[in-house]
């Protein structure tokens, strides 16, 4: 078996030793849990943990390996994002309105990931309605980031990010309206995907940017993140043979400032992809327009499922309370023309595909800043608070396209992702090429990875 922490394990591993009985589900809970209880103060990155929950799902996946009846993810120890209902525990939604809101049932995607198997380690910090590319709510601190605390972990799955990153589950389970995977991933050194829109549905969940959205995996490899997704989309999704593509690559989508080290890493990525015998174009992606779609639904979205919460104004964060005061001044023609471009933006992006099998683009312009800053100029450029520091992820979100970060380097101490997009219900070859890529590329965790083993008896689950 693999040397260290099982929590650092690959999830074949994992499931290996346990099937094998030299590996304990819940002697590797127990270390999820004191792991989180040794390190969390410092990341932040849960808001509710029960540990007496988490020890009966290890028991009964360790009775199920027992009798040789074992489930897609039995004993995978996944945290959850608190935007996704579980059943007797809060779901904040990273707000003080729900912080005491306890859910009666588990929403649609924990609901497969528990029928897999998995067993639950805690639900993880959000911004507040997900409405923000970093994670910071009224509930309690910022979630840091794990490679260095003082910097932000990205948002909205900031929790999930580092939850993963500092070795405190093998995966996480986010969602993604605007970048809400990505974004965390690449800040945190993580493989994550948003798949299709619809592919993974949330059935009796939380509603925001609903037109976008979609749940998916976080992990520290794209073969991990292959059976959640399985699960999480119920179908299965087999590596495939190789075959060259025809890969678009953009390093500025819009002509957009990007740090210089993120054009490095990802024009290193380029060459990678070259290498792995894949055709690389350079394209100006035509991904003009997606904030004129974007915006006007998102704050329609909003004035419908919290408008009233403006009656408390003092109960919100600033860029929520923001956000509602624009869905009020939100002129429905604007509504309506959202509408009527959606289609039209898909259709544009689809056609894409009919000359390229692969798009890639850097994730984020800028490597991970400090909490609350977020940059005002990129690379000496101005850009807007809002957009400027990752502004590449949200037009796929419009598209609805499957698209994924893959770890690519390392910049100013920080690692940084490039984001790899392919056509509607093609996820199998989007995990196919994340992987051989992160194969070619071989990121490398060491630091992060002894940053925060301190757990005592890291190995007391092996045999």
């Amino acid at each position: 078996m693999p040397e260290g922490s099982p929590l650092l394990w690959s999830v074949a591993d994992l499931v290996d030793g346990f099937a094998g009985g030299g590996l304990s589900p819940v002697e590797v809970a127990q270390l999820a849990l004191d792991k989180i209880a040794a390190i969390d103060g410092e990341i932040h990155a849960f808001v509710t943990v029960d540990a007496e929950a988490t020890l009966a799902q290890a028991q009964e996946s360790e009775q199920r390996y027992r009798d040789g009846d074992p489930r897609p993810l039995e004993g995978v120890p996944i945290s959850v994002k608190d935007a996704f209902h579980q059943r007797g525990l809060p779901t904040t939604l990273g707000s003080l309105h729900h912080r005491n809101d306890i859910s009666e049932h588990d929403s649609g995607v924990v609901a497969r990931l528990r029928a897999a198997g998995a067993v639950f380690t805690g639900k993880t910090n959000t911004a507040e309605f997900g409405q923000s590319a970093t994670t910071d709510n009224l509930l309690g601190p910022d979630t840091g980031n794990p490679w260095d605390p003082t910097r932000t972990s990205g948002g909205s799955s900031g929790g999930a990010a580092a939850s993963v990153a500092a070795g405190m589950s093998n995966l996480a389970v986010g969602s993604d309206g605007g970048g809400s995977i990505r974004i965390p991933a690449a800040f945190c050194g993580l493989f994550g995907m948003k798949p299709t829109r619809g592919r993974c549905p949330d059935e009796g969940g939380f509603r925001a940017m609903t037109d976008f959205v979609s749940p998916g995996p976080l992990a520290w490899r794209a073969a991990d993140a292959r059976p959640m997704l399985e699960v999480l989309a119920g179908r299965h999704y087999p590596r495939r043979p190789f075959r060259s593509l025809v890969v678009g690559y953009c390093p500025r989508p819009e002509g957009r400032p990007v740090h210089p080290g993120i054009v490095a890493a990802t024009d290193s990525a380029a060459e990678a992809l070259g290498r792995c015998g894949h055709r690389v174009e350079p394209v100006d992606l035509p991904i003009s327009g997606w904030n004129d779609v974007f915006g006007p639904l998102v704050l329609e979205d909003e004035a419908r499922e919290r408008g009233h919460l403006l009656a408390q104004p003092e109960m919100l964060t600033g860029y929520e309370r923001r956000t509602l005061e624009a869905a009020q001044r939100l002129d429905p023609t604007d509504i309506e023309q959202a509408r009527r471009n959606l289609p039209v933006y898909r259709q544009r992006i689809s056609d894409l595909f009919l000359s390229y099998d692969l798009l890639l683009t850097p994730t984020t312009a800028v490597p991970a800043f400090p909490l609350n800053e977020r940059p005002k100029t990129v690379d000496g450029q101005p850009v807007d608070a809002l957009w400027g520091a990752f502004p590449f992820a949200v037009p796929f979100n419009v598209a609805g396209t499957p698209a994924a970060t893959v770890a690519a380097g390392m910049v100013d101490g920080l690692p940084v992702g490039v984001q790899l997009v392919t056509p509607a219900h093609t996820e199998s070859l989007l995990l196919d090429v994340s992987q051989s890529l992160e194969e070619e590329l071989a990121f490398s965790k060491v630091r992060v990875i002894a940053r925060w083993n301190r757990e005592p008896n890291s190995d007391v689950a092996v045999k």
